[in-house]
Parts: structure tokens; C-alpha cells; sequence
């Protein structure tokens, strides 16, 4: 028989593909209600972030005149944030091994909840900046688990569509803390930036609760040995019991459980230690390994350093050199923003799977950069200018919005849904915590640098800068990162570890898919020949 040993990304032979055409259907299935569910209640866990973020950009207003600190401080305070999350992306990996996926979410909304209480009763800057430390951690972990916790108990027809809900949540969570900024806003300074940060203890609250009423992840209970309970939860999460027997011995395979132990409980074999794990993802990488590493990070990469936190967090600075000056209004272009982003990430997510994900992702990140031009030229207008100037400030409002929603529509889910799938299984906690690490480390450096950056090269200076990233982002893209859409997450690693020739490899592999089933109509045909 054919070694399948997908995981090893085609080292160990060449896969046998004729069992996972065998249950293709005629119809593309309906999405499974209870996968759907799971994928929710996970992704939630991305509201914390994205209500931080939201609110943030409002509570920075009132926390600068209130506390009496400087642009440094107040942008630091922003940022650090997503360097303090660093701590708990970097550590959920161990933590999900080692307590499941589903504990370590609850964990992530308890840490959050701490957090949220610690800024709303800050006294000062140094507790405030306590707080955000806590909150961080909360951040870390709930950024790392819910997209890998989403694409292990997803169907691989609605993968994409269902590992885009992280992104959809941040989004709300961004639209919340606008809301939550306009809403407290006319309360007394001293008071409502305090409201706006407490109140986002609230959410962690029922997000610790909703969680455990879903399962654990499949891929975590066969790496614990629990093949009974994983079973139960692929036939409840699969799109037909075949699908589930297939998604089966894919995770036996990749724990090196044999394929005749069918008992409810195994015994696993020794797994790498996680010093073996960091040294094949980081010093001893096999050329897939290498490329999938590149990919995930690169992309998580260039998501942030296209600056989206810069246009998010600092809207209400941006919408003032705009021409915007009343802090009511300011909040509620805000509001329009946070409205705008989160309906063309509704649109995204049914697109994922229909379209795939590199034409998305091209065509989100070409948008990006005609936006962010427009962008840099209304704002370079308008700073030059000693009268205002009414095109400039429409052309700089269109395309903040503009440039949030070809965000939405690709470049924003897809990081989240490409590096959850693309690495394999015995990596993939690992793999995630380093995707996720470079995107906080990223969308740090943006948020804390901002204003001091606009003020050194203007701010219609800074856009310029971003468009020329998100440039170089689109060459990244096309040329390193295969089409994973529809693919099993095992078959996924074929497609990587020849770089700028992954064509070559999709179109042979196609190519064998397609001759496989032919063969596979001609023995049906020949079966249901009538017998003379």
C-alpha cells in the first residue's frame, strides 16, 4: 500500500488520494450547524481584542487631558498592548498541549477579565499601564488558540469560511469599543475613559461561560489518546461520516497511532519533545517546513505593517487633520470605521471557500494600495494647505473607509485562516505562537510609533510609507503563497517546499486528483454494467 503520510509534506512518499474522492459529493454540502457553532463561540475570543483596539483610539482622548501625559506616553500606552500579548501567544502553544484548546480559551477570557477591571480602576499612568500588561497576556492567547481551535474542528469544505471568524469578531469587538467610546463620551473626563475600559470585563464573562458548552478539539483528544471522544466529535463536525473516518486517519497518522487501534482509549507513542519541535520549525526546517514558516509569518508580517492599527486605533487623529475637530464627530466617523469593517468582513467570510484565497487576498491588497494613496494624497493636500479644502477632506474620508474595507474583504481573515492551515499537525501550536508573535510585534511597533512617525515625515508621509509596503506585500503574495482552498489540512503540506514553483506542484497534483477519479467513474461504470 501506498505510504499516505501526508504530514511529513510528501518526504515520505507520494500520498494515496484515491480514498478522499471516494465521498466527493455531487452538491457542495450545507454548512454543519454544530461545526458552525464551535467555530462562534471560539472565535469570540477575538472581541477583546478588537473592543481594546476600538476603544482605545476613543479613551486615548480623554486619558491624555485627564492624566496629563504627553503623545509619547499616550502612544506608548496604545501599543504596548501587543507587546505585552506577546507573553501569552508565545506560551498558549505549550498551554493548549498541555490543557486543551477549549481551557485554554477560558483561561485567555479570565486573564482578559482581570485586565479590563485593572484599567477601569486606574489611578494613574503606571497602573493603567498594569493593567494593560494583564490585559495583553488575556490577548496573547486568545489571538494564538481561537483560529487553531476553529480550523481543527472545521470541515475542510467550510474551513475557510469558518477560520475567518476570528477576524469577524475582532471586527465587532473594534465596532463595540467605537460604540462604547461615542456612548461614554459625554460623561465627565475623569470618568469615562475609566467606563470605556471596565465595561470590557463584561464580554469575558459570558465568553468563559459559552465556552464550555463546546467540545474539545479532535486533533488534541487523539494526541491525548482519546480516540473515542475524538470520533464522536468528527461525526458531529464532519460533512459525512466518510469525511469523518478520513479526518480520523489523518490525525492517527500524524500522532504515529496505528491505524488498527480502534479502541476508545490508546496509548499514544512518545511524542518530540517541544526543544525537538522549535528546532525542526527554526534550525533544522526541511524546505516545506521552511516555506510554511516563511508564509505564516510573512504574512502575519505584512497584515500589520501595512498599517491598518495606525488607521484604526488613530482614526480620530486622522479624521482631525482631515479637518474634523469636534470630539463628538470625530468618535462618530469612528463609528462609521468600525460599521464599515465589519460589514465587508461579513462579506468576506462566504467568499473564502466560493472564491479561495489568493484571488481575495490579491485583490484586497491591490485595493489597499490605491486606498492608502488616496489616502497620503488628500492628507499631503490638506497639510499644505492654508485654507480647507473640500475634495481633500472627502477624498481623505472615502478612502480611510475604502481602505478598511478592501482590508475586511481579504488581507484581514485570510492571515488568520492560512496560517491556521497551513502547518502541520505536530508543528502547528508552535507554528501559530510564531505567526502570531510576528503580528504583535508588528502591530506594536506601528501603534507606538505613529505619532511620532507622522510628525517626523507628515502624515500624508506615512500613508505613502504603508502603500509602498502593501506593494511589496502583493510581489510577497503572489509569487510564495500556493491556493489552499478546499484542500485537507494534511494534503495542504504537498503544495509547499518548492517556493516560487508551487504551480508546477498544484497543477501535477490536480492533475493525479482528476485521472484518479476517472479511473475511479470507469470502475462504477463497469459495476453497474448490465451482465449478459
Amino acid at each position: 500500500m501506498a505510504d499516505r503520510k501526508v504530514e511529513s509534506y510528501g518526504v515520505s512518499g507520494e500520498p494515496k488520494m484515491l480514498e478522499r474522492t471516494a465521498f466527493d459529493p455531487v452538491k457542495p454540502p450545507k454548512k454543519n450547524k454544530y461545526a458552525l457553532g464551535c467555530a462562534v463561540l471560539a472565535s469570540m475570543t477575538s472581541i477583546l481584542l478588537g473592543y481594546d483596539i476600538g476603544v482605545m483610539s476613543g479613551a486615548s482622548i480623554y486619558i491624555k487631558d485627564d492624566l496629563k501625559v504627553s503623545d509619547v506616553q499616550i502612544e506608548i500606552l496604545i501599543g504596548i498592548l501587543n507587546i505585552y500579548s506577546l507573553v501569552g501567544s508565545v506560551a498558549a502553544g505549550k498551554t493548549s498541549d498541555m490543557i486543551g484548546r477549549r481551557y485554554t480559551i477560558v483561561f485567555a477570557a479570565a486573564v482578559f477579565f482581570v485586565g479590563a477591571l485593572l484599567m477601569g480602576f486606574s489611578t494613574n499612568y503606571s497602573f493603567l499601564m498594569a493593567g494593560r500588561f494583564v490585559a495583553g497576556i488575556g490577548v496573547g492567547y486568545a489571538l494564538m488558540i481561537a483560529p487553531v481551535y476553529t480550523a481543527e474542528v472545521s470541515p475542510a469544505s467550510s474551513r475557510g469560511f469558518l477560520t475567518s471568524f476570528p477576524e469577524v469578531f475582532i471586527n465587532a469587538g473594534i465596532l463595540l469599543g467605537y460604540v462604547s467610546n461615542y456612548g461614554f463620551s459625554k460623561m465627565p473626563a475623569h470618568l469615562s475613559w475609566r467606563f470605556m475600559l471596565g465595561i470590557g470585563a463584561v464580554p469575558s464573562v459570558f465568553l468563559a461561560i459559552g465556552v464550555l458548552a463546546m467540545p474539545e478539539s479532535p486533533r488534541w483528544l487523539v494526541m491525548q489518546g482519546r480516540l473515542g471522544d475524538a470520533k464522536r466529535v468528527l461525526d458531529k463536525t464532519s460533512d459525512s461520516q466518510e469525511e469523518a473516518q478520513l479526518r480520523l486517519i489523518d490525525i492517527k497518522e500524524a500522532a504515529g497511532i496505528p491505524q488498527e487501534c480502534n479502541d476508545d482509549i490508546v496509548s499514544v507513542p512518545k511524542r518530540s519533545k517541544d526543544d525537538a519541535v522549535w528546532k525542526e520549525l527554526i534550525l533544522h526546517p526541511t524546505p516545506a517546513v521552511r516555506h510554511v514558516l516563511i508564509a505564516a509569518v510573512g504574512i502575519h508580517f505584512f497584515q500589520q505593517a501595512s498599517g491598518i492599527d495606525a488607521v484604526v486605533l488613530y482614526s480620530p487623529r486622522i479624521f482631525e487633520k482631515a479637518g474634523i475637530t469636534n470630539d463628538n464627530e470625530k468618535l462618530l466617523a469612528t463609528v462609521a470605521v468600525g460599521f464599515t469593517k465589519t460589514c465587508f468582513i461579513l462579506v468576506a467570510t462566504f467568499l473564502l471557500d466560493k472564491i479561495g484565497r489568493r484571488p481575495l487576498l490579491l485583490s484586497s491588497v491591490g485595493g489597499m494600495i490605491v486606498s492608502l494613496f488616496l489616502l497620503g494624497t488628500a492628507l499631503t493636500v490638506i497639510d499644505q494647505s492654508d485654507h480647507k479644502v473640500t475634495w481633500a477632506v472627502a477624498m481623505a474620508i472615502a478612502g480611510v473607509l475604502a481602505y478598511v474595507a478592501f482590508f475586511s474583504i481579504g488581507m484581514g481573515p485570510i492571515t488568520w485562516v492560512y496560517s491556521s492551515e497551513v502547518f502541520p499537525l505536530r508543528l502547528r501550536a508552535q507554528g501559530c505562537s510564531m505567526a502570531v508573535a510576528m503580528n504583535r510585534i508588528t502591530s506594536g511597533t506601528i501603534s507606538m510609533t505613529f505619532i511620532s512617525l507622522y510628525k517626523a515625515i507628515t502624515i500624508g508621509g506615512a500613508f505613502f510609507l504603508f502603500t509602498g509596503v502593501a506593494c511589496v506585500a502583493w510581489v510577497f503574495f503572489y509569487t510564495l503563497l500556493p491556493e489552499t482552498q478546499g484542500r485537507n489540512l494534511e494534503e495542504v503540506g504537498l503544495l509547499f517546499g518548492t517556493y516560487f514553483n508551487w504551480r508546477s506542484t498544484l497543477k501535477k497534483l490536480k492533475k493525479k486528483e482528476a485521472s484518479e477519479k476517472m479511473n475511479k467513474e470507469e470502475v462504477e461504470l463497469k459495476n453497474n454494467a448490465p451482465q449478459n
